[in-house]
């Protein structure tokens, strides 16, 4: 899976790259090379950030799914019970 940012999200990437070239780098690194680094590292490293991402959503929606029974639980025959608490 291609990962593909969003031209705005792009461009503040790329700022961001910049910037950090400028204050931690020797040399500064122009719009061309902070793109192709940044295609570079959606390549090579988004895949594991993506995937990593997706496993810590699935624990959520897992830990979700299991106090559902929880939230929502009826008990089950329980009109003699229901009459008596009437009475």
């Amino acid at each position: 899976m291609t990962i593909k940012l969003e031209k705005e999200t792009q461009k503040q990437a790329i700022d961001s790259i910049q910037r950090y070239f400028d204050l931690n780098m020797e040399e500064r690194i122009g719009n061309l090379q902070a793109t192709a680094l940044l295609d570079f590292l959606l390549e090579e490293i988004g895949p594991s950030i993506y995937n990593q991402a997706v496993r810590d959503a699935q624990e959520q929606m897992q830990l979700r799914v299991q106090e559902l029974d929880i939230e929502v639980h009826e008990d089950e025959f329980s009109y003699w019970q229901n009459q008596k608490k009437r009475r």
